[in-house]
């Protein structure tokens, strides 16, 4: 599968973005599906993943009432609802598939993901 992020943009603190995550390819329904984010200097980091069937979705602390994930697998687009957003948010968010078992035991784990999009630049000025 290919995955291809979009979305990103420049937005005040407050503000929200919607970031999708579409993929190409054949058996989509069949991957899990995370954002991670990077900002300079920093390492990358979970920030939210979906399952195949979306009965389990996962946010890291600091984004967890924010930021609602969720996936159309008709679509094959995954997206990232990003609300409240603050300065600390701004990063280069990257999507990544998995099609792994025992989802739920390795989605922060970057080396769970064997597919990765390009990234998406957020930037949340204050």
């Amino acid at each position: 599968v290919q995955l291809q992020a979009s979305g990103g943009g420049l937005v005040q603190t407050g503000g929200s973005l919607r970031l999708s995550c579409a993929a190409s390819g054949r058996a989509f329904s069949l991957y899990n599906v995370g954002w991670f984010r990077q900002a300079p200097g920093k390492e990358r980091e979970f920030v939210s993943g979906v399952s195949t069937n979306s009965d389990s979705k996962y946010y890291s602390d600091s984004v967890k009432g924010r930021f609602i994930i969720s996936r159309d697998n008709a679509k094959k687009t995954v997206f990232l609802q990003m609300n409240s957003l603050k300065p600390e948010d701004t990063a280069v968010y990257y999507c990544a598939g998995d099609r792994g078992r025992l989802y739920s035991t390795r989605y922060k784990n970057r080396a769970t993901y064997d597919y990765w999009g390009q990234g998406t630049l957020v930037t949340v000025s204050s």
